[in-house]
């Protein structure tokens, strides 16, 4: 606990030494705890702004606003339009780069002509280790991560936000609705509706840490432990499988290994640690 309290002290420096900051304030785990603080910090002098598209699950925009309406911090809703930008909708492994690339180009935009000298994002340390081509989006438009540069984990992070009274500390990482999508198979705003609708079918049975993988006309269900249970303890299984089969899927499955963030990046890391080894 002394080395975490050391890593928020110095996030309150490196917040500090700033005049007037826009976050990029998805609602996330992150963001909000990054708001938070530089809240507390800047005062008003922290802008949170929100970028809606196709790609956002839908759930996620309302809370959103009540987060940052609850943190007492300015609020703006942009939009984005990742879908119309040349390359991202064949959905490479560098889909995220395009992703970002559009999100950054408007915050950065909107930092200029607001006065904001810095434009911050949630990235935190343990972000490093997975494959995160939106990194050079960040870079090339110079956004900055306190978060990974007073070297915080996610674990850290959580045990801050409770610390705070934040009701983020416990909720399920999110991530844009692209990235149910195996790379190589072209998203479309149909397919991400499609997406949407079907987790919304699990969050309207109160599951709580859970995806939906889209593989052309499969469903695949990652599900957390307590998830897991729940679905064969409460019957469930036969309501959502006819619920999803309801919005266009043909067959509903479930991944044995549960929920684990990024999964689709996979096959993906396999394969660059084969290369690795050869």
């Amino acid at each position: 606990m002394a080395t975490i309290q050391k890593k928020y002290e110095q996030l309150q420096t490196i917040l500090g030494g700033m005049d007037r900051a826009l976050v990029a304030f998805s609602g996330g785990v992150d963001s909000t705890f990054l708001l938070k603080v530089a809240r507390m910090v800047l005062g008003d002098q922290v802008l949170a702004v929100t970028a809606t598209s196709e790609t956002l699950p839908s759930a996620e925009l309302a809370e959103a606003k009540a987060l940052a309406r609850s943190i007492g911090a300015a609020h703006r809703i942009i939009r984005t339009n990742e879908l119309d930008r040349p390359g991202y909708d064949d959905n490479t492994p560098q889909r995220c780069y395009f992703c970002k690339t559009e999100l950054y180009e408007h915050l950065s935009a909107l930092a200029r002509e607001l006065h904001y000298e810095t434009v911050l994002d949630g990235s935190n340390v343990d972000d490093l280790g997975d494959w995160r081509p939106g990194r050079k989006a960040a870079l090339e438009h110079k956004v900055r991560s306190p978060l990974q540069e007073a070297d915080l984990t996610k674990d850290d992070i959580r045990a801050l936000s409770r610390d705070l009274g934040l009701p983020t500390w416990e909720k399920q990482s999110f991530a844009c609705l692209s990235s149910r999508f195996p790379y190589g198979e072209k998203i479309t705003v149909e397919k991400l509706k499609q997406v949407d609708a079907a987790e919304n079918v699990l969050r309207s049975l109160q599951f709580t840490q859970f995806r939906v993988r889209h593989h052309g006309d499969i469903a695949r269900l990652e599900l957390g432990p307590t998830d897991f249970e729940r679905l064969f303890r409460d019957g469930l299984i036969e309501q959502v499988t006819q619920r999803l089969k309801a919005l266009g899927y043909c067959y509903v499955t479930l991944d044995l290994e549960g929920f684990r963030s990024g999964s689709m990046n996979e096959p993906l890391l396999k394969r660059l640690r084969q290369a690795n080894d050869a």
